[in-house]
């Protein structure tokens, strides 16, 4: 039998496991930093299976190795995020969260079962392929400084360092059976800006007396927005938003302190670190032509991420080749961000998207709502994708 034909038996035939081990871990969410019993779970599964693992990487991460012949030779990484999210779930199912306020609303559950669908399907071949794959469990993707960036620091992927890693990730929209590439830049940094404009509050009829915070804040928010563009590149997508402005005063009343915060996206590690000097500079030179002081605090989140090109070539060909063409589809550039990223900036690799919206399209909320659900079906897909673009990296000459 072809390693194509075997793999995707497996995938069907482990199907129902898997779904099992998806509903859960949906019904059991946890937090980031918080996978305790998340992390004890896919232990308890890899014990079953005979794969060897080393855990208590930021105290819930794994990592599981699954050798072939010749291990030594060729050694690559599959990477599944573990945690949930603080939402109230809303969906009617029977596998709906038994954690109030924590909710698997971006897929975590998903690509976490069907990484333990690759290994089940992976030790079964061992003997069609040489060298190692590692399989990262990861926690924490969704809060600062994410899991990935400890993950690393940490050494997890040291001894041995892979030389290259694979990882998925739920898109609502894209149809369950079809997966998505793009190869270079994919999606971008994220960091968090905060301001805090200090002046002179007061009665809001007597501005004269004033050092109106609210006005001066107008300013500097429309002055921002020349970083992007009147600076930027053009060729390099940029976007800063202000989501939040907190003005305690009332309608005659200005307040002494206003406060600010946004978000600073972009796709160049040189020009996101240039815009924050510009950020700064342009905040406080506007608020001080006012009268005014403003404090720029600029908490720095995760970098872009940047898919390899070659690598990611030769994954969405392998795709291809296990699910046919028309269900390979070329991605867009996204805006959101992902602590995959710093794999990517360490380790040459590919981020690709499993698609989860049912054939009918009822399946359509988007990521992080609290009506998010999927087509159970994407488990089988996405295991049987990486089962074979791993055992086709490892493979080749």
């Amino acid at each position: 039998m072809d390693l194509k034909t075997n793999i995707q038996e497996l995938a069907a035939g482990y199907y129902q496991e898997v779904l099992t081990i998806r509903r859960h871990i949906h019904q059991n969410p946890e937090l980031s930093f918080e996978e305790v019993n998340t992390s004890a779970y896919v232990k308890q599964k890899l014990d079953e299976w005979g794969v060897a693992f080393t855990d208590g990487y930021v105290k819930t991460g794994i990592v599981a190795k699954i050798e072939g012949k010749n291990p030594e030779k060729r050694v690559i990484a599959l990477r599944a995020d573990m945690d949930a999210l603080p939402i109230v779930e809303e969906n009617s199912v029977e596998y709906k969260s038994n954690n109030k306020g924590v909710m698997h609303a971006c897929g975590h559950d998903v690509h976490t079962a069907s990484l333990l669908g690759t290994a089940r399907i992976l030790c079964e071949l061992k003997e069609h392929f040489e060298g190692t794959v590692l399989l990262v469990f990861q926690p924490a993707e969704e809060k600062l400084p994410g899991g990935a960036k400890l993950m690393l620091e940490e050494g997890a992927l040291k001894n041995p360092k892979p030389e290259l890693i694979i990882g998925q990730h739920v898109m609502p929209g894209l149809e369950v059976g079809k997966v998505g590439f793009r190869p270079g830049m994919y999606m971008a940094s994220t960091d968090e800006i905060y301001l805090t404009i200090k002046g002179k509050g007061g009665h809001a009829a007597m501005p004269h007396q004033l050092i109106d915070t609210v006005l001066i804040t107008s300013h500097i928010i429309v002055a921002l927005q020349q970083v992007v563009s009147r600076n930027a590149f053009a060729a390099v997508p940029t976007v800063l938003s202000f989501g939040k402005v907190d003005a305690p005063g009332a309608t005659n009343v200005i307040p002494p302190e206003v406060k600010v915060a946004g978000t600073f996206r972009t796709m160049n590690e040189e020009w996101r670190y240039e815009a924050h000097q510009k950020i700064t500079k342009i905040a406080s030179t506007v608020a001080e032509s006012m009268g005014a002081t403003c404090e720029v605090n600029i908490m720095i989140g995760y970098p872009s991420l940047i898919n390899n090109e070659e690598i990611t070539r030769e994954a969405t060909q392998f795709a291809q080749e296990i699910l046919d063409e028309d269900n390979v589809v070329q991605l867009d550039l996204r805006m959101t961000a992902e602590d995959f990223a710093y794999f990517s900036q360490e380790i040459p690799s590919t981020f690709y998207r499993l698609g989860v919206t049912d054939k009918a399209g009822k399946l359509t909320s988007p990521l992080h709502s609290p009506t998010f659900n999927v087509d159970e079906k994407a488990l089988e897909t996405g295991m049987k994708t990486m089962a074979y673009a791993a055992i086709r990296f490892l493979n080749k000459d």
